[in-house]
């Protein structure tokens, strides 16, 4: 089970919109066949590895790390492969959450007199599927949120150059947070994600591009999402300038502005979104998303919209990165959000990169009925 979960991880970044699923079939002690989902191939992962085993299969068992499908979609069921190939055994991690599937996989098998054993390794298979389980349940994506915070809860350090102490409201792009290892790391997640948010205070601070550099294979572009109520995004940004069919920008301003024709000539999609307060709604946003068959969006914003996210609970997990630093300054703080009331975080753990510690931490259970 250990080696289908490795299998299914190797579609991060290629199996979106549907579930990562990797399978091996094993006869006696040897492993026949295995193989793992690429939306793109279409195949499931059970198939590939049928495929990959041929008359091998016959009477072996065969190890996957979700539910297989018992319903016609892009492809025919899997059930009825497993059961034409012979095999004898079936060890699942998880059941399908997936409605239209949930437990149906297992009493077609059983019935088929295929012995089927559950629940192997299940907790760790539920985090490999976390996003598409929301996603498939609730038609909006799993959220991340993560930060880099100095020790003292700040989100830059001074800028260079400037006095300690004066409230700029500004943060230094020069100066990074975080060690290598750990903006390696963010990579890493943002290759694990649908799409990047952030609101526009971070773009005009940081000028940032928010692109996926881990230079791992994906089959589409992450999106890059700016929430920008005013429509203050300049055309002349890095963001802008980069763009290709992978920048989407919310606004509640009119879209026949003139700075809302630039962007949208510079190859920006520009969506009008209605506002509460001055505030684009989260939750709206997040439902247009979803709409979009986007899975999982990783949040990179700053005190405000960090503050806005959890306050209307859109907000599934955080990975906070804390540096061996001292801001000193009360300047960008990690959230600003008054008389924020969340549930206990749960499942921490904790991991180390470079010198810098890794917390993530869970808002809400997703799989919770």
């Amino acid at each position: 089970m250990q080696h289908a979960l490795a299998l299914a991880r190797k579609g991060v970044g290629l199996a979106s919109p549907n579930p990562m699923v990797g399978c091996v079939i094993a006869r006696e002690g040897q492993i026949v066949g295995e193989g793992f989902h690429q939306y793109d191939w279409r195949d499931h992962a059970e198939i590939v590895a049928l495929k990959s085993a041929a008359e091998k299969a016959r009477g072996s068992t065969l190890y996957v790390n979700l539910e297989p499908c018992n319903h016609t979609g892009r492809t025919g069921p899997c059930t009825e492969a497993i059961i034409a190939a012979g095999i004898q055994r079936v060890v699942a991690a998880m059941e399908d959450p997936n409605a239209v599937n949930s437990g149906r996989g297992f009493e077609r098998l059983r019935a088929a007199g295929i012995e089927v054993l559950t629940g192997v390794s299940e907790e760790e298979a539920r985090r490999v599927n976390e996003a598409f389980a929301f996603w498939i349940c609730t038609n909006k994506p799993f959220v991340t949120l993560k930060s880099a915070l100095t020790l003292d809860g700040q989100l830059a350090l001074p800028p260079s150059g400037k006095k300690p102490g004066k409230n700029t409201g500004k943060r230094s792009s020069s100066a990074w947070i975080t060690s290598e290892e750990s903006r390696a790391e963010v990579h890493r997640m943002r290759h694990g994600s649908d799409a990047l948010m952030t609101g526009i205070g971070t773009i005009l601070a940081d000028d940032p591009l928010l692109t996926d550099r881990s230079g791992l294979p994906r089959r589409r572009r992450l999106l890059r999402v700016i929430l920008d109520s005013d429509l203050r995004l300049s055309p002349k940004s890095r963001i802008v300038k980069t763009s290709d069919d992978d920048l989407l920008v919310f606004t509640a301003a009119p879209l026949n502005s003139a700075n809302s024709r630039k962007l949208q000539s510079a190859g920006v999609e520009v969506v009008r979104q209605r506002s509460q307060g001055g505030r684009i709604k989260l939750k709206d946003i997040l439902a247009g998303l979803g709409r979009r068959e986007i899975l999982s969006v990783m949040l990179e914003a700053g005190p405000t919209l960090n503050g806005a996210a959890l306050a209307a609970g859109i907000v599934h997990k955080m990975v906070l990165f804390y540096a061996p630093k001292i801001s000193g300054e009360d300047r960008v703080p990690f959230v600003l959000a008054p008389n924020l009331h969340q549930p206990p975080l749960r499942d921490m753990r904790t991991q180390q990169f470079g010198p810098d510690l890794a917390i993530e931490t869970y808002l809400r259970d997703v799989y919770k009925k």
